[in-house]
């Protein structure tokens, strides 16, 4: 049987995805550049039976996915840089209440309005930390059209099994350019629904971890009826200030990622084996760096790249054992140093470091990595 091919842009896909993932649910505000993925979701969700809405702000956006998550449905939002910042009390609020959701950030440069149509990859520490208060984070960044897609239902996946909001970082490039992907059939990616409670609806608290630390979610408006809260509550969802139960759920909060750390990092490796210096990089930064890394083979440089597909959870672990069997990491990323950090706290000196920022509204080119190598090494 023939497959269904397209050429598409990166948003395109993106919209694509979240159907196949069982998305029936999008609520956003057009901004440059992810205007795209609620173009193509107004005209699709109406042909499964889903709704799309314009709302009047991105704020505005982000409530509207929650209730519809507490609803039962699937969600999705899509923003940049200075919407994402509006977004961020409510990302904190579907955090603590453990509401799964899916928003995909396309990131530009900034701060403020920035640079709308340019690329930057400034987002990275926003989308761990963006929200205040100690809480769990996923974050993903997609480098292909065909990624995208991949990358779109497994974070749908993700925010069902953990409960939790879970955001896509695509920078600008990755989200217009355009690629032929390959639609997988039905039934062919892994579809995850969300776990329904085992108890009747006299019995159910939302968040009883007798079953564990991903409480079951029943979906509301139908017999299911309970409270939620942006504070700290018991697990009957109604607030509380005794320690123990403050402290129970915070812990818990962020073990039931932590402790899942190695089923959610998802990294690519190349040539990193025998490499005497690892090109650390993700999203359309990491197309340059692979190309990088065969320009420096061929002239006798051992060089790797490493590309974490899932930059929240970080992959510390595996990070430190490239290290520890290389002269250098070099990191690459369109902003003035985000992740850098996160692998300088991982390497512990262990290895070289070096950063490699841009923010001029151009991509990192192979050849900038290339120098920066040779000057490391």
């Amino acid at each position: 049987m023939t497959r269904k091919t397209a050429l598409i842009q990166g948003n395109e896909a993106c919209a694509h995805a979240a159907v196949y993932a069982g998305c029936t649910f999008f609520a956003g505000y057009p901004i440059t550049p992810s205007s795209e993925i609620a173009e193509v979701l107004a005209k699709e969700l109406p042909k499964v039976g889903g709704k799309f809405i314009q709302m009047e702000d991105e704020i505005a956006a982000m409530a509207a996915i929650i209730g519809a998550s507490l609803c039962g449905h699937k969600v999705m939002d899509a923003s940049s840089g200075p919407g994402m910042s509006l977004k961020q009390e409510l990302i904190g609020y579907a955090c603590i209440a453990e509401i799964p959701c899916v928003i995909v950030n396309v990131m530009r440069g900034g701060p403020s309005t920035g640079m709308p149509t340019g690329p930057s990859q400034s987002d990275v520490m926003q989308a761990r930390w963006g929200t205040h208060g100690d809480h769990a984070a996923i974050a993903i960044a997609p480098a292909s059209c065909q990624e995208i897609f991949a990358e779109t239902v497994r974070a749908f996946n993700l925010a069902e099994t953990y409960r939790m909001p879970v955001q896509i970082l695509m920078d600008e490039i990755v989200a217009h350019m355009r690629e032929k992907i390959v639609f997988p059939e039905p039934g062919e990616l892994a579809i995850v629904t969300r776990q329904a409670p085992f108890v009747s609806p006299a019995e159910y608290k939302p968040f009883d971890t007798s079953f564990g630390d991903i409480p079951p979610l029943a979906a509301m408006g139908g017999n299911y009826r309970y409270h939620v809260t942006g504070l700290n509550k018991a697990p009957d969802g109604f607030p509380t200030t005794k320690a123990e139960l403050v402290d129970a759920e915070e812990r818990r909060q962020l073990r039931k990622v932590e402790a899942h750390a190695a089923a959610i990092e998802k990294n690519e490796e190349y040539l990193t084996e025998d490499a005497e210096v690892i090109v650390l990089s993700f999203g359309i930064t990491s197309r340059s760096a692979r190309f990088a890394v065969d320009s420096l083979r061929q002239e006798g440089v051992r060089a790797g790249l490493f590309r974490p597909i899932t930059l929240w959870p970080f992959p510390e672990k595996r990070v430190a054992e490239v290290a520890r069997k290389t002269r250098a990491i070099v990191v690459p990323e369109m902003n003035l140093g985000q992740l850098v950090y996160e692998v300088e706290r991982v390497v512990k000196g262990s290895c070289r470091l070096a950063a490699l920022g841009r923010v001029d509204g151009e991509p990192i080119t192979p050849y900038q990595i290339i120098d920066k190598v040779k000057e490391v090494l």
